[in-house]
This record gives structure tokens, C-alpha cells and sequence, in this order.
């Protein structure tokens, strides 16, 4: 096994390792048999609403990502950008290790437009933190409802104005081509993350919730950061983990802040599936690299590049 091979045999071992970990930390702080009874009196109305809720985010997500690929003079339409999304997924969920479900949308973007692979690089990425700030702003306007959090008004919104203003200047200095997409992004962004919230609350309304919402969608958008950390596979026990944590801090019921969390990565998972006729039955895209082909592919793709344009 060459040393690329035992790299990512390695990785997984150690996602398996700490999602064992935080599912036995979780399990001193709840009971999985209440979760269990739970999950079985759901009302599947509302989850299947849930279910919807995400599908609907994840439209948008595919959207506002076009806006940073069109931005650096991709003509790509939505329809095609939409199947690359939905194959990225089932990538993500069902099969980790390896370049996953970004890389290989890079890779074929890479091949199919021909550009350097920094710039579709970026794009994900600022398509991601486009994603951050609008968990910040959304978990500004939760903070305000929680009456556990005494702060003052006017810090977060302070911090939040501060911090787009400086995303924003570092935006069009240093990236002046996905500048011009930033408000259709950003707007785009809120939809997303909304949409998720709506997910939230329908899975809470599964079990005829008449609480406070804001304390549980407040948490799950914590989570939802801590997930960035790759850990896991899908944030799974991490989002877990950090709800428990959350849930003595805001009073929430533990095990219904389990399930929340458990409810959503199955619904977001059935969401990904989709994505398997892409991978397993369209033509339309290329099987994914090795790590070996794909380092050569870009070493070969960038040269030629260069070639043809140096200002590139």
C-alpha cells in the first residue's frame, strides 16, 4: 500500500475512531432507549416536511454556487451545476476517503472548463464561507430570542455589521472577480440556512413541540460550525456531542436535542441519494481519480494553461 493509500486508510480509522468516542461520551449524558421511543411516535408528516425543507435548501446551495462559478467565466447552465451538486453529495455521505465529493467536482470542472484549479478552488470555498456568514447572521437574530444569553443588544449586531463590512472589503481587494456576485450569493446563503432551520422545525413539530424553538435552532446552528471540523463522516456525533453540551446550558430536553440532530443527518442523508444514479448510472461524468491521476491530470492541465495564456 503506497503511502497516499495508507494516508486515507488512516483518516477513516480516525473518523471511525472519534465518532465511537463522542456516540460513548453521549451516552453518559443520555438515554438512547428515550431517543429510540421518540423517533418511533415522529409524526412522518412533518418529517417528510423536514425532508422537503432540506431538498429545497439544497437547490439553492447549487444556485449560489453557480453565482461563484459564473463569476470566474464559466458558462455552465444551472441544470448541469445542479447534477454535479447532487453527485458531490452522495460523494460526501456515502463514499469518504479519497479526494470526496468537492474534489471531484473540481476535477471535472477543472477538465470540462479548463481553468487553474485555485480559481474553481475558491469558488467552493467562498461559496462555503458565504454559507458561514449567514449561520452568523441567522444566529444573531436567534441570540436576541434566547433568554438564557444576557447580552446586550447592540454587541452582536455590532459584531455582525462589523464582520460582513471587513468580509466584504477583503472580498473585492483580493477576489474582485467573486466580488460581483457577492449580494445575490449572500442572499442565497440566508435562504439556505433558513430553509434548514424550517428542516429543524418541522422535525421538531414531529413530536407536537410547543417550547421555544429559538434555544434548539440556536444550538443546531452551533453544531452545524462544529461540523466543519472533518472528524466524522457528515458531522455525525458531532453534531450530536455538541447539542448535548448545549442542551444543559439552554434548558432543552436532551434526548429531543439528540434526535433533532439524529433526525436531520437521515433526512439530509436520503437527500444525497439522488446523487447515486449520477455516480452509478449517468454517462455524463467521468469516473473519479486516483490521487495519482488526478495530481498528474493537474500538473499536465495547469502547464497547458500557462501556455496558451500567461496572464492566467
Amino acid at each position: 500500500m503506497d503511502k497516499k493509500k495508507l494516508t486515507n486508510a488512516a483518516k477513516i480509522l480516525l473518523k471511525i475512531a472519534v465518532t465511537i468516542l463522542l456516540i460513548f461520551l453521549i451516552s453518559r449524558k443520555i438515554d438512547f432507549v428515550q431517543v429510540k421511543n421518540i423517533f418511533l411516535k415522529s409524526d412522518p408528516l412533518y418529517i417528510f416536511l423536514a425532508l422537503v425543507a432540506y431538498c429545497l435548501s439544497q437547490i439553492f446551495s447549487s444556485w449560489r454556487l453557480l453565482d461563484f462559478l459564473k463569476s470566474i467565466g464559466m458558462e455552465i447552465s444551472y441544470g448541469y451545476n445542479l447534477r454535479l451538486y447532487l453527485l458531490g453529495l452522495f460523494y460526501n455521505v456515502f463514499l469518504p476517503g479519497g479526494i470526496g465529493g468537492d474534489g471531484f467536482k473540481i476535477y471535472i470542472l477543472r477538465k470540462k472548463y479548463q481553468l487553474p484549479t485555485k480559481r474553481i478552488f475558491l469558488a467552493l470555498f467562498l461559496d462555503r464561507l458565504s454559507g458561514l456568514w449567514a449561520i452568523g447572521t441567522l444566529c444573531v437574530v436567534l441570540i436576541i430570542l434566547i433568554p438564557q444569553v444576557k447580552i446586550a443588544l447592540a454587541l452582536p449586531i455590532a459584531i455582525l455589521v462589523l464582520g460582513t463590512i471587513v468580509y466584504y472589503v477583503v472580498l473585492r481587494k483580493f477576489f474582485p472577480d467573486y466580488s460581483k456576485c457577492f449580494l445575490p450569493a449572500q442572499s442565497k446563503a440566508l435562504v439556505v440556512q433558513s430553509f434548514q432551520l424550517l428542516a429543524v422545525i418541522c422535525i421538531l413539530l414531529s413530536q407536537q413541540f410547543v417550547g421555544k424553538f429559538s434555544p434548539y435552532l440556536f444550538s443546531f446552528l452551533v453544531a452545524s460550525v462544529a461540523t466543519i471540523i472533518p472528524v466524522t463522516f457528515g458531522g455525525f456525533g458531532l453534531r450530536e456531542y455538541v447539542m448535548t453540551h448545549a442542551s444543559s446550558i439552554f434548558n432543552m430536553d436532551q434526548s429531543l436535542a439528540v434526535f433533532v440532530t439524529l433526525a436531520f443527518f437521515i433526512v439530509s442523508t436520503i437527500a444525497a441519494l439522488p446523487g447515486m444514479y449520477f455516480v452509478y448510472r449517468s454517462n455524463e461524468f467521468a469516473n473519479p481519480p486516483s490521487d495519482e491521476e488526478a495530481a498528474q491530470f493537474e500538473k499536465e492541465a495547469d502547464r497547458s494553461i500557462e501556455q496558451q495564456s500567461p496572464s492566467a
